[in-house]
């Protein structure tokens, strides 16, 4: 009698770590791996990169090689006191 309460109270622990069968169990995880694989049949023809268009792209790398890149512009800032945590004495 006594083996039987002790392979109880041995059992009880392993069986308090099981879960429920909870069909959403591990969703998250499922969802963060679904949006993180590439489509394989993708359809780009006809969609437009946001920023410019061929051309500006083409002359941008023909200046490129031919060494003719235009310098960035000169941007002038107002000046202004910026301030700082002075301590008082």
């Amino acid at each position: 009698m006594r083996v039987a309460y002790l392979g109880s109270a041995l059992l009880l622990p392993l069986l308090a770590g099981c879960t429920a069968n909870d069909p959403t169990f591990g969703g998250a995880v499922r969802s963060n791996y679904a949006m993180q694989v590439i489509n394989p049949d993708p359809h780009y023809e006809g969609t437009l990169v946001e920023g410019g268009n061929g051309e500006t792209s083409a002359a941008a790398v023909e200046r490129y090689r031919t060494d003719k890149v235009k310098k960035p512009q000169t941007m002038h800032t107002t000046s202004g006191a910026s301030g700082g945590g002075g301590g008082a004495n």
